[in-house]
């Protein structure tokens, strides 16, 4: 059964996404960009709405309350494509940052265009790095939310941290807080898999770290602020009856977590 589900919701999730881009199309390409956020948000609720009644996995987002009104950065864990939609829905403006391959995919491209989204060459890291501030400080000047994942690319629960340099690098250039996001959707919709596993995923916008740290500083505090808040949610998963299997990251790092506790 559980096979069945997974290979369900996923071919649910590709039809939808080619059904609403198809259907959305004349409206919204005629409207104004930011008018037109409705619609990418509008797919997002139906795609997580897809996930819990056919999947059978439920979403729990909480901190709210501490996403700052105007420009600011969004900094979730990467686990999981979970990640790249749930979050579009809380924003007003949102601002991904992407590979440029991407933008080469018919319709779904043309709305990356649309949509005023950041294309990334990233054939020499140094120039695609100066490019990417000197794109996004223009944007954010509209009033806009930047969501990057400080570690690039999607990591296993549990996993160590990989924090990369390109968010420390923005930190310092926008000058805008930074609002980091907890989560362990990968347990439920785990990377590089088919299978869609039940139960409730739990994300927390974190409180912001403000504006004006030395990079070092902020890096350590966003590193700290969200691993911790991350091995709260995977300790509060694995103690649930019926989850998910535990990946060998996810069983290594509570095994941490438990000497760790006894050690105190």
């Amino acid at each position: 059964m559980l096979v069945f589900r997974s290979l369900l919701f996923n071919a649910a999730f590709y039809l939808n996404l080619i059904v609403q881009m198809i259907l959305w199309a004349p409206l919204f390409f005629l409207m104004p960009r930011k008018k037109a956020w409705f619609v990418p948000k509008v797919w997002a609720r139906s795609e997580l709405w897809l996930h819990d009644k056919l999947g059978g996995t439920k979403n729990e987002i909480t901190g709210q309350e501490n996403l700052p009104e105007g420009s600011f950065i969004l900094a979730p864990k990467h686990q999981s494509f979970w990640d790249a939609i749930a979050f579009i829905p809380h924003l007003r403006d949102p601002l991904y940052i992407l590979k440029r391959e991407l933008t080469w995919i018919p319709f779904f491209g043309w709305y990356i265009l649309k949509m005023r989204l950041i294309p990334v060459n990233r054939g020499s890291r140094a120039k695609a790095l100066k490019k990417v501030v000197a794109d996004t400080k223009r944007e954010m000047a509209d009033d806009r939310q930047l969501i990057i994942y400080p570690e690039g690319t999607r990591r296993a629960p549990g996993d160590e941290p990989a924090y990369k340099y390109g968010i420390v690098e923005l930190y310092s250039q926008l000058k805008l807080p930074v609002v980091p996001v907890a989560h362990v959707a990968g347990l439920y919709w785990p990377r590089r898999k088919f299978m869609r596993y039940p139960g409730t995923i739990k994300a927390k916008f974190l409180p912001p770290i403000p504006a004006g740290l030395e990079r070092e500083e902020f890096m350590q505090r966003l590193i700290r602020e969200t691993e911790a808040g991350c091995d709260a949610l995977l300790v509060d998963a694995a103690s649930t009856p019926g989850h998910p299997p535990l990946p060998p990251t996810a069983v290594k790092r509570l095994a941490e977590l438990k000497a760790a506790g006894q050690a105190q």
